[in-house]
């Protein structure tokens, strides 16, 4: 799988790297244990924001909750960007959800690109859906290193992952979902942090509002009764009704309306 599907770094540095762009530079290794322990390594050694780690294989990869996130070598993407936006420090918390809606429009993108079409949903706050299964986690991390706080965001797509390789039976792939046109992880990259980019774009500006809105429109989460996970033995029950101004869920509860800034989600049937 690693040579069926190489990731053209000289391209990625070509197409995405720009004078007055959001990547500085872009990076790619053939292993490492996780692109987000690394980049968040170099964030709080003083390294500026601007940054994309890529590797063929991640063999340590974490999701939410200290989670293990694996996958074969050369079948996915695990990528991390580090981010300073000139943003309130209460608007970092829509870091992970921009991630998310970005992931969803570079997936669109890249599958039309190859003649297909697929629609992709979002469960808060930070999964990437197709057909309700997973093919995006996002895992971002905030720091405050010694110059201007940072964060860093991981993503993990599943591309050309086969059923027995998908690590849950909630999970997906893109190959499962169009065949033979499945877009090159290189396009994918390409579309996803192009889309990163234009999203963080607005929402730092007046197009804020009509992020938000997108968001909201694509997350399947709100309008549905869901159980939250906060911690071993508390759960939230009840329905998704929205988000706050600061990307926090709403759920009304029979005790009343509940805000969460986090949390493992389960849509409940």
């Amino acid at each position: 799988m690693p040579d069926a599907d190489p990731i053209d770094l000289p391209r990625l540095r070509r197409e995405l790297i720009r004078p007055a762009g959001q990547w500085r530079q872009i990076d790619l290794v053939a292993e490492t244990g996780s692109t987000n322990a690394d980049l968040s390594a170099r964030v709080r050694a003083g390294e500026p924001a601007g940054r994309v780690l890529i590797t063929d294989f991640q063999s340590a990869g974490r999701g939410r909750q200290g989670r293990r996130w694996t996958a074969p070598p050369g079948s996915g993407i695990a990528m991390s960007v580090s981010l300073a936006p000139d943003l309130a420090p209460d608007r970092w918390t829509w870091l992970p959800l921009l991630a998310g809606l970005a992931v969803a429009q570079g997936l669109e993108r890249a599958i039309g690109q190859r003649g297909a079409r697929l629609r992709l949903d979002l469960k808060w706050p930070n999964d990437v859906l197709a057909d309700g299964r997973k093919v995006c986690g996002i895992l971002a991390e905030q720091f405050q290193p010694a110059g201007p706080p940072a964060c860093v965001v991981g993503m993990g797509i599943n591309v050309h992952l086969q059923a027995d390789e998908l690590p849950v039976p909630t999970a997906t792939s893109l190959g499962l979902l169009v065949g033979e046109r499945v877009p090159g992880r290189t396009e994918v990259i390409v579309e996803v942090l192009t889309r990163l980019e234009s999203v963080l774009s607005a929402w730092s500006g007046a197009n804020g509002t009509d992020v938000k809105a997108e968001y909201v429109a694509r997350c399947t989460t709100i309008g549905r009764d869901v159980r939250v996970q906060l911690a071993a033995e508390r759960s939230v029950y009840g329905l998704a009704t929205g988000l706050d101004d600061d990307g926090c869920l709403i759920v009304r509860t029979a005790s009343g309306p509940v805000i969460l800034g986090a949390g493992d989600v389960v849509h409940v049937r």
